[in-house]
């Protein structure tokens, strides 16, 4: 079930002003990305919130992708937009410190780094989950649509996606295989 038009198309149109479709980015625009991302997240079956924070990931930059739209000091704004649920999913997914919370992403009391404060806590299942559903469709995207991006970091991201695989649906867990075993191993 595809998200509800409303804040999709409010997002779209706030990543239109702040000049998502004029960022470069693997396979065209930062928009184009985003709304890929937020497409894949559909056909995984994800619920709308998920869907909507998988068309607006970036907004406050990620570690892998600095380029921000907004500051994270301006959550609020986005929330009105999006919903306080997607949103905190946004900031969740961008706030990952990715060298110090990866490896232990996948443990029930694995420590999540936010790259913002630096602070360290442990989140809920669900945002484990959430997470991973939405690095998955984000990493697909990227080796989908740039095969030296998929030569260069394939092997590495079927490694993680193995270690997160309890955390991840059937169908990205079945995606990432089928992309990432492909790649090129070192």
């Amino acid at each position: 079930m595809p998200a509800s038009p409303a804040p999709a198309d409010q997002a779209v149109a706030l990543l239109r002003r702040l000049g998502a479709a004029d960022i470069a980015h693997p396979g065209g625009t930062l928009l184009a990305h985003l709304q890929r991302v937020q497409g894949q997240l559909a056909a995984w079956g994800a619920r709308p919130a998920l869907q909507v924070a998988g068309l607006c990931h970036a907004f406050y930059g990620t570690d892998g992708f600095p380029t921000a739209l907004l500051s994270p000091d301006s959550r609020t704004e986005l929330a009105e937009v999006i919903g306080a649920e997607a949103e905190t999913l946004v900031y969740f997914y961008a706030s990952c410190d990715r060298r110090a919370t990866y490896p232990t992403l996948a443990n029930a009391d694995g420590a999540f780094r936010n790259r913002f404060t630096g602070q360290l806590h442990t989140p809920e299942p669900h945002l484990r989950r959430d997470f991973a559903e939405l690095s998955a469709a984000n990493e697909l995207d990227l080796a989908r649509t740039d095969s030296a991006f998929r030569e260069r970091w394939g092997a590495e991201l079927l490694a993680l996606f193995t270690r997160l695989q309890p955390l991840l649906s059937q169908p990205a867990w079945s995606d990432c295989r089928a992309m990432l075993a492909a790649a090129p191993q070192d």
